[in-house]
């Protein structure tokens, strides 16, 4: 499948299989994240690998979009590892690096059959607590991943595409 076909056929995936994912499927989602571009090559992620019931469990005790996916991966990065800018104070590279890992992932996890929902409706502090996460790693966002239910489909915002017009200008 041609890359802009994939990326307008993913949809994010409410629904889930109680099926596990095979290990070397599970294996080349994480390589797409590994090899995703981070600013100065710094690779600042930590992904989290959330399958045991009793993390799964935990997780879902704060936050309520995990949609029962046998998978969750926390989508993190370390502060003391991304990059800052010196040119605009306060500036870090981490939630843009992770957010690139995780499309990467996502993008990968649909190549394969697997289905994804970039999830962030949740309290961080709440879930750092639950997942016993380090002081020096910042959490992103979660990303539940499995085989689609077979009820599963787009919803109805994923048709909604903007005009071009409206997103690209040019100068």
């Amino acid at each position: 499948m041609k890359f802009l076909e994939l990326a307008k056929e993913r949809f994010s995936v409410r629904s889930f299989k109680k099926d596990a994912i095979e290990e070397e499927k599970l294996q080349a989602i994480l390589e797409a994240g590994r090899v995703a571009p981070t600013a100065c090559n710094l690779q600042p992620q930590k992904i989290y690998v959330i399958q045991s019931e009793e993390m799964r469990e935990k997780l879902a005790s704060v936050c309520r979009f995990t949609f029962g996916a046998p998978t969750v991966l926390a989508i993190c990065y370390d502060k003391d590892k991304a990059w800052k800018n010196d040119l605009t104070p306060g500036y870090c590279s981490g939630e843009t690096d992770a957010a690139i890992v995780c499309t990467h992932m996502m993008l990968e996890a649909w190549e394969l059959g697997i289905g994804s929902c970039w999830v962030a409706w949740f309290n961080a502090e709440e879930v750092h607590a639950a997942l016993g996460l380090p002081e020096n790693v910042e959490l992103c966002g979660l990303l539940p991943i499995g085989y689609p239910a077979e009820n599963a489909t787009p919803t109805k915002l994923h048709t909604r595409i903007r005009d071009f017009s409206d997103t690209i200008q040019f100068m």
